[in-house]
C-alpha cells in the first residue's frame, strides 16, 4: 500500500468526501478543515491549492471556496472515490515504542542510523522526532553516544504529582474569575462515558491546560511547560487503559460540574482527588 504524505491524504480524503456530499460548503475553510483533521493549516493550505489546480475546487470573487460538481462527478464515476487510509504516524509509533521501553525501566542509548532503519524513515525525519521528544523530556542528546532514553521512576512521578497538586490548585484559585462557561461546557461535552462496551471513548483532557493558562501566572505556566511534557505523554499512554480512561472522564465531569456551579470548594476537592488518584496503571509500576 502506498504511504501517503499528510497533504496527499487530506487531498484524497477531501475528494472522497466531496464526491459523497459529506462536507457542507461552510466547512471549506482553512480553519474548519484544520479543526476537522486536527492538524495545522499548512497541509490544509497545500491540499486546497492542489485541488484548485486540478479543478476540484475554485474560488469565487469573494475568495470563498466552491466545489466543481462536474469534476467531482467525474471522480465519482471513474474511481468510486474510495476512502483513503491515513498516513502512518511515525511520531506516535516511535513515542509508543519509547514509552514502553521507558516504563520497563530501560535507560539506554539510541543511535540515529539504526533507529531510522528500524522505522523505515530518513535520519532527518528521525532526528526531527527525537528532537521533539527531547523537548518533551523523554530523550537527551549526548554527543558521540546518541540519544539517551529517560527511564520511568515511580518516586519521580510521585514528586511531580506532589508539586502538580500545589500549583494546579493555585491555578484554579487564580483562574476562578476568568473562566468562560462556554469553554467549560465544551470540555464537559467532550468527556462522555460510553453507553456500551463497544462504544469508543470520548475524552477531553484540556481542562488542566485551560486552568493553568487562565491563572495568568508565568511561573505556574513555565513549570508545566518545562517539566510536565514527559508526564503528559505517560498520562496519555495510561488512558489507553479503558477502565482508567473511564475513571478520568467521570472525575473530569465532577470537576467541571462544580466549576459551572461556581462551587469552588467542591471544585478544589474534586480536582485534588483527581490529580492524586487518577493513575491506577502507572501507580502499579514499581520502579
Amino acid at each position: 500500500m502506498q504511504i501517503l504524505t499528510l497533504t496527499s491524504y487530506i487531498k484524497a480524503d477531501l475528494i472522497a468526501r466531496l464526491s459523497r456530499d459529506e462536507l457542507p460548503s461552510d466547512s471549506l475553510t482553512l480553519a474548519a478543515l484544520s479543526d476537522h483533521y486536527k492538524v495545522s493549516v499548512t497541509p490544509i493550505y497545500h491540499a486546497i491549492n492542489e485541488l484548485i489546480e486540478e479543478g476540484y475546487l475554485y474560488r469565487e470573487k469573494n475568495r470563498r471556496l466552491c466545489v466543481n460538481r462536474d469534476r467531482i462527478g467525474d471522480a465519482r464515476t471513474a474511481a468510486k472515490s474510495p476512502q483513503p487510509a491515513p498516513p502512518e504516524d511515525h511520531f506516535k509509533r516511535i513515542t509508543d515504542d519509547l514509552l514502553t521501553m521507558s516504563l520497563k525501566g530501560e535507560s539506554l542509548f539510541l543511535r540515529e542510523m539504526a533507529s531510522a532503519k528500524k522505522y523505515g524513515i530518513s535520519r532527518t525525519s528521525l532526528r526531527n522526532i527525537f528532537n521533539r521528544l527531547a523537548g518533551d523530556g523523554m530523550l537527551e542528546h549526548v554527543p558521540r553516544r546518541g540519544w539517551k532514553l529517560r527511564s520511568f521512576n515511580q518516586h519521580d512521578l510521585d514528586a511531580f504529582i506532589d508539586v502538580r497538586v500545589v500549583l494546579e490548585l493555585k491555578a484554579l484559585e487564580l483562574a476562578s474569575g476568568r473562566l468562560d462557561r462556554q469553554v467549560l461546557q465544551k470540555i464537559l461535552a467532550g468527556n462522555q462515558v460510553p453507553a456500551t462496551d463497544d462504544e469508543p471513548l470520548q475524552i477531553d483532557n484540556s481542562l488542566h491546560e485551560y486552568l493553568i493558562k487562565q491563572s495568568d501566572n508565568y511561573y505556574i505556566i513555565s513549570f508545566f511547560d518545562r517539566h510536565g511534557r514527559y508526564f503528559d505523554l505517560l498520562f496519555l499512554w495510561e488512558s489507553n487503559d479503558r477502565a482508567a480512561a473511564i475513571q478520568e472522564i467521570q472525575q473530569h465531569q465532577r470537576i467541571l460540574a462544580a466549576l459551572l456551579e461556581e462551587d469552588w470548594t467542591t471544585a478544589r476537592k474534586e480536582l485534588e482527588f483527581h490529580l492524586r488518584s487518577n493513575h491506577p496503571v502507572l501507580s502499579q509500576l514499581k520502579r
